[in-house]
């Protein structure tokens, strides 16, 4: 009897399966559902398929339907650091006349981290948006970028004059500066 597993199992039949690679195309299908079941099982998979998914995901942020970009920052930002090759893309997507794309896009730069410093010159600019949330999102991946983020300092200590911005842009400021929490922040 085991003998007979063991032949099944190890038979080419039982050890077919398709590369994850060759699924993006559909997952990016599923992901474009108007199903939020659908859309999000597919939205799951390809954070766990990882860096195979950036490149279509960086076509989707392209798309001129606002709900289609909205789906790719959000899969950006659940895949964190995996999503490295797409700092250009979500950098560029920081400039999105959608308030909560460019939030979107600040949010999975945030979740990135220190891969995501080549976006520094963006996110300087997004501390003057007219959106709060942009603002503060900002602020956020300039302090998850740390030390690589120093020339944003200056941007920082100006953001962090306006209540609204102050306390990201201060704890930006403490992360960027290797300082710890509660420790007053330079004027600069």
């Amino acid at each position: 009897m085991l003998l007979g597993v063991v032949a099944v199992l190890g038979s080419p039949l039982a050890c077919r399966s398709r590369s994850p690679e060759a699924d993006v195309p559909g997952l990016i299908a599923d992901l474009q559902n108007p199903d939020p079941t659908v859309s999000g099982k597919a939205n799951l998979a390809l954070i766990r398929l990882g860096e195979p998914a950036v490149p279509q995901l960086v076509e989707m942020l392209k798309s001129d339907d606002v709900r289609i970009r909205t789906l790719a920052v959000t899969a950006f930002w659940g895949l964190g650091e995996k999503g490295r090759a797409a700092v250009p893309a979500l950098a560029a997507t920081l400039g999105d006349p959608v308030d909560s794309v460019r939030v979107g896009a600040a949010m999975a730069l945030d979740n990135m981290g220190p891969p995501a410093k080549d976006a520094v010159p963006a996110l300087i600019r997004c501390l003057k948006d007219r959106d709060g949330k942009v603002r503060q999102w900002s602020a956020k991946a300039l302090g998850s970028i740390g030390p690589a983020a120093e020339k944003a300092v200056p941007a920082l200590v100006q953001a962090a004059r306006f209540e609204g911005s102050r306390p990201a842009a201060e704890e930006a400021i403490r992360k960027i500066r290797g300082l710890r929490e509660g420790q007053p922040v330079p004027e600069q």
